[in-house]
């Protein structure tokens, strides 16, 4: 980088957004890849259109990537970028409203002729209009210079293009200081059998990386510190990776097979596909043709002995309901994985929410108990994955784990873990020395059944959706037998809290307002509390990753404020369902539903807006 001054900065958030080809995606988890192997703390929001090939050029097909990346701990990936680049007209129009004043904006000249700006919905050339002259502008013809740079190598004009994104990376890479031999060694596995694409690639990488050198627009580079983490061994994870891997723990753990029947849906695919790798792990993968062949599937997998998982997204959990009160009948272990996005029916398939909370609390016929747990960020996958599956197997009952768009699609370091160091998994089976077993005989503590499955020679038993007799497992229809089984079956969900962890408390354990959440809005909540801690009044956070049950001290830790503020992605399901469990608080709700996650900024201000008032 020669003689180019370089300054440090603490943290920085940067949006790359273009057309859906422009290959957005990829430019945003090389340069978060990056950051991650330099040590810096990191979290992503990848941001793409539901049309598989939206009109080019226009706003519906604007494809981001946002990173945060930080030299302290980063919880959220940013409110506004510090950077936004743009690589047309249609990117800056979605994005310029998030942009604050005085912030560097890089666009491609090339497309913001006339017809680009007026696709994209601008009146008059922004260009030209002074809507920009707020913000540092870096206009470059990107397209333009990646054709000069790739002549004569040989490739055709749509490589050429696909080729622009590494020029973009290049000039943010010289921008925060970050090396280009981590993106060559990704770029050379990836297109090693195309010797032409691969040369184009590493050029206008390199390209990028010399012209942001050249130009006077930047002053000077930035460098962003390692974070001081926790040592240990760190990988860059999705929250769908995170997920299976958890799985794959809890079989290698508990000692058993793993079995996932699923059907492809948004945003929950990647689950499947990335067990699909692991077959060397033991992993069966049975790819359905919907999604009651893929629970019924897991049922069937379960009553064989396996670990099953069938994944899904709110439309699919839906249709997975019926055979999810079978699984509830037969109190057989299965978990159900449900990657949230907006609704209802279709509703906005790669975007996030929160809102299938009722339907994995009550969405089934009858009184139809499962435990419900939520993980609370992309690593935090990992850890709920690996729980649901243990409290499936050693409480002999469904469990729904509910993760959203955000967290699936997003990233994060996570330390790696040993299996001999995760939380043993004992699956609550029959044992040999066992006398006079009856199918339905329960364990006096957590009162779950104890599993037998086919090949154990003399624990032969049917199972189905009929009521069972309490002891045999044989069909009845007593009043008194069925009463007492819905009970039964109520409350043996009801003691997982007796296995669970206790509520626990960021910022102040007790004071004025208690801020209340679930799931993946943990990182905005988080920085949210802390930022409202320096004032007079005393905030805490109480975040929820066990649903149902409630973890058993949460009375106690509600008692302790004042006021409770609860915030979520939906249009109340937690607050109304704390509601009907502890009723002798009162709780006030603060919601989004924009398929977007909460910033910061929204939070804080519904935080002291609720401390104001009498």
């Amino acid at each position: 980088m020669g003689t180019t001054a370089i300054k440090e900065v603490d943290k920085v958030v940067i949006k790359f957004a273009g057309d859906s080809g422009d290959g957005m995606q990829l430019t945003g988890t090389q340069f978060t890849g990056t950051s991650a192997l330099l040590g810096n703390d990191i979290a992503t929001f990848p941001d793409y259109p539901a049309e598989i090939r939206a009109p080019q050029g226009t706003v519906a097909g604007v494809s981001g990537f946002q990173v945060h990346i930080g030299h302290a701990h980063i919880h959220t990936p940013g409110d506004n970028p510090d950077v936004l680049v743009a690589m047309n007209a249609a990117a800056l129009k979605a994005n310029l409203r998030d942009v604050a004043k005085g912030k560097t904006i890089i666009i491609d000249t090339d497309n913001f002729k006339r017809k680009d700006w007026e696709k994209a919905g601008f009146e008059e050339d922004p260009l030209t209009s002074g809507i920009l002259r707020e913000y540092n502008l870096v206009e470059a013809p990107i397209t333009s210079l990646t054709r000069t740079a790739l002549e004569g190598i040989g490739l055709d004009n749509k490589s050429v293009l696909r080729s622009k994104n590494m020029f973009a990376l290049g000039m943010v890479y010289w921008m925060f200081s970050r090396p280009l031999d981590y993106t060559e060694r990704f770029l050379k596995g990836k297109f090693g059998s195309k010797p032409e694409v691969l040369e184009g690639n590493i050029k206008a990488l390199k390209a990028g990386f010399n012209y942001a050198d050249t130009i006077e627009a930047f002053s000077s580079a930035s460098t962003v510190l390692p974070a001081d983490m926790e040592p240990g061994l760190y990988k860059n994870v999705m929250g769908n990776e995170a997920t299976a891997w958890g799985f794959l723990a809890a079989a290698e753990k508990a000692g058993k097979e793993l079995f996932l029947g699923s059907y492809p849906i948004t945003p929950a695919s990647d689950i499947l596909h990335e067990l699909a790798k692991h077959r060397h792990f033991g992993a069966k993968v049975f790819q359905a043709e919907d999604e009651i062949a893929g629970i019924t599937s897991a049922i069937g997998a379960a009553f064989a002995g396996d670990l099953a998982i069938t994944t899904t997204s709110g439309p699919g959990l839906a249709l997975k309901g019926e055979a999810l009160g079978l699984a509830v009948m037969t109190e057989l272990p299965l978990v159900v994985v449900d990657v949230q996005r907006g609704g209802p029916s279709t509703g906005l398939p790669t975007k996030t929410e929160q809102s299938d909370l009722m339907q994995a609390l009550y969405g089934r016929n009858g009184e139809s108990p499962v435990a419900v747990v939520a993980a609370k960020s992309p690593a935090d996958c990992f850890n709920m994955a690996y729980r649901a599956a243990k409290i499936a197997l050693e409480h002999m009952t469904p469990v729904i784990l509910l993760t959203d768009g955000y967290v699936a699609n997003g990233s994060q370091p996570w330390k790696i873990q040993r299996t001999k160091e995760l939380e043993a998994i004992t699956p609550h089976q029959v044992e040999e020395s066992m006398q006079n077993w009856q199918p339905y005989e329960r364990n006096t503590d957590t009162l779950a059944r104890y599993w037998a499955y086919p090949g154990m020679a003399g624990y032969e038993h049917r199972v189905g959706g009929l009521e069972k007799d309490e002891l045999t497992g044989n069909v009845s229809y007593t009043p008194e037998n069925h009463e007492k089984m819905v009970h039964t079956r109520a409350e043996k969900v009801q003691r997982i809290a007796n296995y669970i962890p206790e509520l626990s408390v960021d910022g102040a354990s007790e004071g004025d307002l208690l801020v209340v959440g679930w799931g993946g809005t943990y990182g905005s909540l988080l920085t949210a509390v802390n930022q409202c801690s320096g004032n007079a009044k005393k905030v805490g956070l109480a975040h929820f990753s066990f649903i149902k049950p409630l973890p058993a001290n949460t009375a106690e830790v509600f008692a302790k404020f004042k006021k409770i503020l609860v915030c979520e992605l939906n249009n109340g399901q937690f607050v109304n369902y704390l509601r009907g469990e502890l009723p002798q608080f009162s709780y006030q709700s603060y919601t989004k539903t924009q398929g977007l996650p909460f910033r910061v900024v929204e939070l804080t201000h519904a935080i002291n807006k609720t401390l104001e008032e009498k």
